[in-house]
């Protein structure tokens, strides 16, 4: 059995690159989360709290929609 991908697309990686290549332990220590947990978000393989979500888009300074996407049906 395979495990679908949770239908949630993010931008983070280009957002990290666009703010001066952070590192994903650098916004893992922004957030309080650990640098596997961002790889995991990054890679679509994990869904995160709606909490980390809005303190991800927040490191960015942008909007949670500029950060995740809702692909539906």
């Amino acid at each position: 059995m395979t495990r679908e991908r949770p239908p949630i697309s993010n931008r983070i990686r280009e957002l990290r690159f666009y703010a001066g290549e952070m590192t994903q332990a650098d916004l893992a220590a922004r957030i309080g989360m650990t640098r596997q947990t961002i790889v995991a978000i990054e890679q679509n393989k994990y869904s995160p709290s709606l909490e980390a979500a809005f303190r991800i888009a927040e490191v960015f300074d942008v909007a949670i929609t500029e950060v995740f996407q809702w692909k539906s049906g």
